[in-house]
């Protein structure tokens, strides 16, 4: 069987569309998303819908959880350090419209979203099983990731959230991330999402029209769009 996860989507629908047609080469049996799906993009309503229509199954994540349950992000950040208090206030200002523009009934489905999918020997959750905010970076050791993702208790296990794609091959489990769609932190601005096949993953980058979505953000009104910007075009995180 071939599954493909798609994550981190953030509202880049130029982006999502070359993953699409990716896809079609690719012909996963299954395709799951792991989260993230519409704040901090030109067209949230745009990509949810598409994920709706499409029926794919898939977990929530933690700005998806902002959207519908803004005391997530206010809890988060008070736990953080200081120095990132000007990310956070910009997210939440990029919230306020994404929820206006999503309406009721499209919060009430990402609510909706459970935080674990189990597929076979495949585990997937957005960060970690015990939290949609906190998971390991790629250059967390075997024992980290074993404590964080053995629990879950398959052979491989999936999540996302970091951007930055990786596979590790742990003693009877692999651990694996999907990387992004948009937003890229290891330096390559191309889309990336994971496929199985036959239950070993493979990391799969996709170019798209940067130029495309930067003129749609520049268009779209949401607030620190430039920000936005500069850090797809940069293919790492950039400060508001």
């Amino acid at each position: 069987m071939r599954i493909a996860i798609i994550s981190d989507i953030h509202g880049n629908l130029t982006a999502f569309e070359a993953i699409l047609v990716d896809l079609r080469e690719t012909r996963p049996d299954l395709v799951l998303h792991g989260g993230d799906l519409a704040h901090g993009g030109a067209r949230p309503t745009e990509i949810v819908d598409r994920v709706l229509n499409l029926g794919w199954q898939g977990v929530v994540g933690n700005t998806d959880e902002l959207l519908f349950n803004p005391a997530s992000l206010t809890e988060f950040a008070s736990q953080s350090p200081s120095t990132l208090q000007p990310v956070f206030t910009a997210i939440e200002e990029m919230a306020a419209p994404t929820r206006e523009a999503l309406g009721d009934e499209r919060l009430a489905w990402l609510r909706s979203l459970p935080r674990t999918q189990i597929h076979g020997s495949l585990a997937l959750v957005h960060a970690s099983p015990e939290s949609l905010w906190r998971a390991p970076s790629p250059e967390a050791d075997d024992a980290e990731l074993e404590s964080v993702y053995r629990p879950l208790g398959q052979r491989v296990a999936v999540y996302a959230h970091i951007h930055r794609s990786y596979v590790r091959s742990l003693p009877e489990m692999i651990v694996a991330n999907t990387g992004s769609v948009s937003l890229s932190y290891d330096g390559d601005p191309r889309a990336a999402y994971l496929l199985l096949d036959k239950a070993v993953p493979q990391i799969r980058r996709v170019e798209y029209d940067v130029g495309k979505e930067l003129k749609a953000l520049s268009k779209c009104g949401l607030p620190h769009a430039a920000w936005v910007a500069r850090t797809i075009e940069a293919g790492h995180p950039q400060m508001p």
